[in-house]
């Protein structure tokens, strides 16, 4: 496989014909045959983006920032959810997803990292709660998920954003996982940008600070 592109996949999840096409990025400087374990982040998109037709994730995020040019030092891989799903309905099929390509490519898992944005932002949340151990870190954007989940990842390096105007899903539903994550002790990192509706992941994702931290955290550091 050609480092420096998204290519195009699919997954085949089970046998009663459920798939996840998803799209890979592996950077430059990667080979098959070179030895070398890199850091991957798993992105998952919003809603908007469902479907069936992976080159619709290159409109938002981390796929939008490679597909524009962006070098990322990371294996990047972005599966599509159904168009009839949610990703808190696709965490089976999603680990089982990361598990093949970590499996298959010059994967570090110990450097592995989940992040999204709306609805990713909540699949983010939900996979780290639901697989805590395999992760070195997650950053959801504008989420949501359930603060009785907190004892889950409460070691877990987490640092979360959300845009202090956002109307589609209020910052609320972000500071009272901050809250209960706080209360267990966490050292969880909350970011709300003042003046940002729903669209807080854009300046998250253009920001190299954030890079800086997550590609920092070590499963088990």
């Amino acid at each position: 496989m050609t480092a420096g592109l998204l290519q195009t996949h699919t997954f085949k999840v089970d046998d009663t014909g459920n798939t996840l096409s998803y799209l890979l990025h592996l950077p430059d400087g990667y080979r098959a045959d070179g030895g070398e374990k890199w850091p991957l982040v798993l992105f998952l998109h919003g809603a908007s983006e469902r479907g069936d037709d992976p080159a619709d994730l290159a409109a938002q995020g981390l796929v939008k920032r490679v597909a524009d040019g962006a070098r990322v030092p990371f294996v990047l891989l972005a599966p599509q959810c159904p168009p009839y799903s949610t990703w808190t309905l696709e965490l089976t099929g999603v680990y089982a997803l990361l598990e093949e390509v970590s499996a298959r490519y010059g994967v570090d898992r110990d450097r592995t990292y989940v992040t999204g944005l709306s609805m990713g932002g909540t699949g983010s949340w939900a996979m780290a709660t639901r697989y805590p151990g395999r992760f070195a870190a997650v950053a959801p954007i504008c989420g949501s998920w359930l603060p009785e989940s907190a004892p889950r990842i409460d070691r877990l390096p987490v640092w979360t954003f959300h845009g202090c105007d956002d109307r589609n899903i209020p910052v609320e539903h972000t500071d009272k996982m901050v809250k209960a994550l706080k209360a267990r002790g966490s050292s969880v990192k909350f970011t709300c940008y003042t003046g940002v509706g729903h669209d807080s992941w854009t300046r998250t994702y253009d920001d190299p600070v954030f890079y800086e931290w997550l590609l920092a955290q070590r499963r088990g550091g």
